[in-house]
C-alpha cells in the first residue's frame, strides 16, 4: 500500500517538474530569439522564468528526496558496523522530516504575506511564486513520512527519543549558550552541523536544521526569516544556467556529441606513450566546457575510454586516480556550475568568470600531463591513426568541438546573458543530434528531464539553506570577527591566498563545492577585495582549491563519484592518486602566484 503511494506520488511530482525544465528553455530561447532576431524583447520573459523557476527548484528538491539523491556524506557511515549504519539511515530521513515539519508553518505564513505583493508584468500576486517553497516543502514532508514508515518502529522510535532530547537539552541550554556570545557558533555550525552531516544527513537538510536550532535557541529572529532568506537563494535568475547546462551535459552524451569529440582526440594522440591520458585530460577539458556537470563530464569520457585504456595494459587505479583529478582541474572551465555559483553569491561577472578560468585550467592540466607521462612509462603505445583517419575523426567532431566557442561567443558577444547561453547550447545540440549525427532517442527525453530537475533540485536546496546559514554567521558578527582574523594573517595578500587555499581545500572535502562556495563566498570576498586581490583572481583560487579538496580521497566524494562511473573499486587509486594531487596542488599555487593567468584576458 505503502509503496502504490509512494509510486503515484513520485509520478505526480516528476511530470510536472519535467515539464517546467522543458518550458524554461522555451520561454529563455524565446527571450533571446525576440530580442537578438526580432529587436522585440519580451518584457515578461524573466518574470515568468523566475515564478517557474523557483518552482523548478523546490519541486526539483522533492524529486531528489523521493530519489534518495540529496548529496550527503557517507564516507564515515559506510565504515561503521551495519546496525549502526540502520540507525543512521532512520536519521538521514528523520532530520529533514524535522526540518521540514518546523519550517513548514513559517513557509505558508510567509507566503500568504506575499499575495499582497504584485508582480510589475504579469500583474500576478507573487503567491504564485512564493506558494513555491511551502508546497515543496509539503510533498518532502510527506515523502519523508512515508519512508519513516517503512523503517523498524523500534529503531524509528529510538532514534525520535534521541532526537527528543537533544531538542529538551537545547531548550535547557539556551540560556546558557546565549552567554557565551559568539562562542555558541562553534557549537551550532561546527558540532552540530559537523554530527549531521558525518552521520549521513543531507547536507541541504544539515545546513537547514543547524540555523534554526540557532535561531530559535540564541536569538529573537522570526523563523519566516529563514524562508525568505531560502527564497533569495534558490531565486537568482543567474541560477537558472544550473538545470539548463546540466540538462545540455546529458544531451551532449545522448547526441553523441561527446563520444566524437574523444574519438578524435584518441586518433590524434592514441599512438603516443601515454596518448590515452592525454586524450582523457582533453576531453575533460573540452566536454567541461559544454556540460557545466563535472558529473556528467566523467560519464561522458570514462566509458569511452577506459576500455581502450586497459587494454593498452593500464591500471585501474591509475584510470580512475587521472579521470578523478581530472574532475578537480575543470571546475574552472566554463560554463561550470561553481562558476554560475559563485557569480551568483558574490556578484562577480559570469562574464568574466568564464574568461578567466580557461588559462588556470590549462594550466593544473598540463601538470597532471607531467605526471601521466611518467606514470605511463612502462605502458605500450598504441597503433598510430593515418592521417586520413585523423582528418575523418575531425570532420565528424567538429560540430562539437564548435559548441564550446558557441557558448563563450555568445556571452561575450552580448547575445545571450550566462543564463540565456545554455538556452542556445541546448537548441545547437538538439540540431546536431537530429541533422549532423542522427542520434537523438526521444524515449530518454523524459527522463532526462527528470534527472535534470532532481539534480538541479539537489543543488539548489543546498544554495537556499546555505543562503539562511550565511545570513545568521553574518547577523552574528561572525564576518566581523573572520575578516579581522584573515586581515592578521602574516605575509598580505598571498598569505590571504594561502589560507584561503587551505580553508577551501577542507571545505571541499566536508561540503562539496557548491555549499562551501555559497556559505563562505559571500564572507571572503570582501576581505580578499580589501587585501587588493582581484576577485576572479580569487575566485579562481578558491575554485580550484574546492575542487582538490572535492575529489581527494578519503573524504572527498567527486572521488567515490568517478570510482562509480569508472567502475573501478575506490581502493585501487586510494595509493595512485597522491602524484596527481599533488600536481594539482603545485598548478594551484603557480595560478595563486600569478594572477595574470586569471586576470590576462579580462577586458579593462
Amino acid at each position: 500500500m505503502i509503496s502504490r503511494i509512494e509510486n503515484a506520488l513520485c509520478r505526480a511530482v516528476e511530470v510536472p517538474t519535467a515539464l517546467l525544465v522543458l518550458v524554461e528553455i522555451f520561454v529563455l530561447l524565446a527571450g533571446v530569439v525576440s530580442r537578438f532576431v526580432f529587436h522585440h524583447p519580451f518584457v515578461w520573459s524573466d518574470e515568468l522564468a523566475s515564478i517557474l523557476f523557483l518552482w523548478l527548484a523546490m519541486l526539483g528538491a522533492v524529486v531528489a528526496l523521493q530519489r534518495l539523491q540529496h548529496m550527503r556524506l557517507t564516507a564515515v557511515v559506510s565504515r561503521v558496523p551495519p546496525k549502526v549504519q540502520a540507525y543512521a539511515e532512520i536519521l538521514s530521513v528523520a532530520v529533514p522530516a524535522l526540518f521540514l515539519a518546523i519550517l513548514l508553518p513559517y513557509a505558508w505564513e510567509y507566503a500568504a504575506d506575499e499575495f499582497y505583493i504584485e508582480t510589475p508584468a504579469l500583474g500576478l500576486p507573487n503567491i504564485v511564486r512564493a506558494a513555491a517553497i511551502p508546497a515543496g516543502a509539503a510533498l518532502m514532508l510527506i515523502s519523508c513520512a512515508l519512508r519513516l514508515v517503512r523503517f523498524d518502529w523500534k529503531k524509528l522510535l529510538s532514534v525520535v527519543a534521541v532526537l527528543a532530547a537533544i531538542a529538551v537539552a537545547l531548550f535547557f541550554l539556551a540560556p546558557a549558550l546565549k552567554a557565551i556570545g559568539n562562542w555558541n557558533l562553534v557549537f551550532f555550525f561546527v558540532l552540530l552541523l559537523a554530527a549531521g552531516v558525518l552521520l549521513g544527513v543531507p547536507i541541504g537538510f544539515s545546513f537547514g536544521t543547524a540555523t534554526l536550532a540557532f535561531l530559535m535557541c540564541v536569538t529573537k529572529a522570526p523563523l519566516t526569516i529563514v524562508v525568505s532568506r531560502m527564497d533569495e537563494g534558490m531565486s537568482s535568475l543567474v541560477l537558472l544556467a544550473v538545470p539548463l547546462f546540466v540538462f545540455l551535459g546529458l544531451l551532449i552524451d545522448m547526441t553523441g556529441m561527446a563520444r566524437a569529440m574523444v574519438a578524435f582526440l584518441a586518433g590524434l594522440l592514441g599512438h603516443v606513450r601515454g596518448g590515452l591520458y592525454y586524450v582523457l585530460l582533453g576531453a575533460m577539458y573540452l566536454v567541461s566546457g559544454i556540460s557545466g556537470s563535472k558529473a556528467a563530464d566523467m560519464a561522458a569520457v570514462a566509458p569511452v575510454l577506459f576500455p581502450e585504456m586497459k587494454r593498452r595494459g593500464s591500471n585501474d587505479g591509475e584510470m580512475v586516480s587521472i579521470l578523478s583529478a581530472s574532475g578537480a582541474m575543470t571546475e574552472t572551465i566554463p560554463p561550470s556550475l561553481v562558476l554560475i555559483t559563485i557569480g551568483s553569491v558574490t556578484g562577480v561577472s559570469i562574464a568574466a568568470l568564464f574568461t578567466g578560468g580557461l588559462l588556470p585550467g590549462f594550466v593544473l592540466a598540463v601538470a597532471l600531463g607531467v605526471v601521466a607521462w611518467w606514470r605511463s612509462r612502462d605502458e605500450q603505445p598504441g597503433e598510430r591513426t593515418s592521417g586520413k583517419q585523423i582528418g575523418k575523426a575531425l570532420i565528424v567532431a567538429l560540430p562539437s568541438l564548435l559548441l564550446p566557442v558557441v557558448i563563450r561567443s555568445a556571452v561575450v558577444e552580448g547575445v545571450a546573458t550566462a543564463t540565456e547561453v545554455s538556452t542556445i547550447g541546448v537548441a545547437y545540440a538538439t540540431l546536431c543530434g537530429l541533422l549532423i549525427y542522427r542520434q537523438f532517442d526521444w524515449k530518454r527525453l523524459y527522463p532526462m528531464l527528470v534527472e535534470t530537475a532532481c539534480l538541479s533540485g539537489a543543488i539548489l536546496l543546498i544554495i537556499g539553506t546555505a543562503t539562511g546559514m550565511a545570513w545568521a554567521l553574518t547577523q552574528s558578527g561572525f564576518s566581523r570577527q573572520l575578516a579581522e582574523a584573515m586581515a592578521s594573517v602574516p605575509g598580505g595578500g598571498f598569505g590571504f591566498l594561502m589560507i584561503s587555499i587551505l580553508a577551501f581545500i577542507v571545505l571541499g572535502s566536508v561540503l562539496e563545492g557548491i555549499p562551501a562556495i555559497v556559505l563562505f563566498g559571500p564572507l571572503l570576498f570582501p576581505i580578499a577585495k580589501a587585501a587588493h586581490i582581484n576577485e576572479v583572481h580569487y575566485a579562481m583560487v578558491v575554485i580550484l582549491a574546492m575542487g582538490v579538496g572535492l575529489f581527494a580521497p578519503p573524504l572527498g566524494v567527486g572521488y567515490y563519484a568517478a570510482c562509480a562511473i569508472g567502475q573501478v573499486s575506490p581502493d585501487a587509486g586510494m595509493k595512485r592518486i597522491w602524484p596527481y594531487l599533488g600536481a594539482l596542488i603545485v598548478g594551484l599555487i603557480a595560478v595563486a602566484a600569478i594572477p595574470w593567468l586569471s586576470t590576462g584576458f579580462l577586458k579593462t
